[in-house]
């Protein structure tokens, strides 16, 4: 897809990232995985994201990226595949590259690692990464790599291919005012994790959607959700916060990293073969992972 085509893919629709699989010598596990993102495929998501967040970027090595770009590719179908892209400024000029000759729709750019940094370097990095490849590229605003109202303006201005924001922050007057002044020039992105819980209040700011990682084991229900949540039915949305999401919250807070682990441990009991997750996170319980099948069960479609 060029940048105009993958803009409006992810505008068009609830978005999720496939869990990364790991065999039992820690390397990825190709066959599982593309059964896992073809599965995926079938349910309504035009866009899936291939190595990001969800599945372990900060765990892969810049060589694993382009392989899973390519499985994710082969097995999705029609449904476009952007790539979590990071790390120093040369590190990720190099994985949006690569990315690209894997055959890639755009990247997500994470943030940059470890240091913090002011607004005219994170210019210049953002641009030094749109300026290596001719994908649309989607920041991700979090962490150390914030970017400010104005600073975002100069980079829409001066990259034709950045095509998409996300939003990790959850500040919410700091979204509102990028919405507003950069208007329909970007898709925007909710990217909370377990973005369900801050929807409603990312839409009411201009938001154009959100990527669900619950999709990976829960894809009909995540799906009802998005749709309850387009046509204003509070209700459902409700119902659905307080059943589930909210239940899976309290999981998910147990313990550091298990917004992934949680995550990988749902794809585990629906049946797709997806590994253990990579130190430095750890996997739940046996006893977590019978509170979570119970919350999968009780939701099954």
């Amino acid at each position: 897809m060029d940048p105009k085509q993958i803009k409006q893919a992810l505008g068009s629709g609830l978005l999720s990232f496939p869990v990364t699989p790991f065999d039992a010598d820690n390397k990825f596990a190709a066959d599982p995985y593309q059964k896992h993102v073809e599965w995926l495929s079938g349910f309504d998501a035009p866009v899936l994201f291939a190595a990001g967040g969800t599945g372990e970027f900060f765990s892969l090595t810049p060589d694993e990226i382009p392989a899973i770009v390519r499985a994710a590719k082969e097995s999705a179908g029609k449904t476009a595949i952007v790539s979590g892209c990071g790390y120093g400024t040369e590190i990720a000029k190099g994985i949006a590259r690569s990315v690209e000759a894997a055959g890639g729709d755009g990247i997500l750019l994470l943030p940059h690692y470890l240091i913090d940094a002011p607004q005219e370097g994170l210019y210049a990095h953002v641009k030094a990464v749109c300026d290596a490849t001719g994908m649309g590229v989607m920041v991700y605003n979090r962490d150390n790599a914030v970017l400010q109202a104005d600073t975002l303006a100069q980079l829409c201005d001066a990259c034709p291919n950045l095509v998409g924001f996300k939003d990790g922050t959850g500040d919410i007057g700091l979204v509102r005012q990028i919405t507003a002044k950069m208007g329909d020039r970007l898709t925007y992105l909710g990217g909370m994790p377990t973005a369900e819980l801050f929807a409603e209040a990312y839409l009411g700011a201009g938001f154009t959607t959100y990527s669900s990682a619950v999709f990976n084991f829960v894809p009909a229900l995540a799906n009802k959700f998005y749709a309850a949540l387009r046509a204003g039915d509070r209700t459902t949305c409700e119902a659905i916060l307080n059943s589930f999401f909210y239940p899976f919250m309290e999981l998910r807070a147990r313990r550091k990293g298990y917004a992934v682990a949680a995550i990988k441990a749902g794809v585990r009991l629906v049946g797709f073969d997806a590994g253990p997750v990579r130190a430095p996170l750890s996997d739940l319980t046996g006893e977590e992972e019978e509170i979570l099948k119970a919350l999968i069960d009780a939701h099954a479609e």
